[in-house]
């Protein structure tokens, strides 16, 4: 397993939360360290809560240039039939939603031993990945 952390969308969204400025500067703290990774899902779902969820949306080329510096390289999961698969048998046994199991199993895939979530039960181990609320 890689000793690199596995990050889901809401910790990259709470980096520009003005409202929660506790969750904001631990999700800033997490994604100091260069060693994180996430997967092409997570890209996509940042993508669309900063261009139509923010207070003030991200402009196209300020995301662009978010992106290219800082999440492109820690994209380390593509979607394949496999991933696809492994996700509907982790629904399946935790009755998670599809997309939070495709988050599991993307984190399983990337090799991570822990995945930072605020969605997703904390503590929970499985198949040696534990989720944990960095909010908590």
């Amino acid at each position: 397993m890689s000793a690199e952390p596995f990050l889901d969308t809401n910790v990259l969204v709470y980096i520009f939360d003005q409202q929660s400025t506790e969750k904001a500067e631990r999700a800033r703290q997490l994604t100091r360290n260069k060693n994180w990774q996430t997967s092409w899902q997570v890209l996509q779902e940042f993508s669309n809560v900063a261009l139509h969820r923010f207070k003030t949306p991200m402009k196209e080329e300020d995301l662009d240039a978010y992106l290219k510096l800082v999440l492109w390289p820690r994209c380390s999961v593509f979607p394949n039939a496999e991933l696809f698969s492994q996700a509907l048998t982790i629904r399946a046994r935790t009755q998670y939603r599809l997309y939070d199991s495709l988050i599991v199993a993307s984190a399983l895939v990337s090799g991570a031993e822990i995945l930072y979530s605020e969605d997703l039960q904390h503590g929970r181990d499985l198949g040696g990945l534990t989720i944990q609320n960095p909010f908590l």
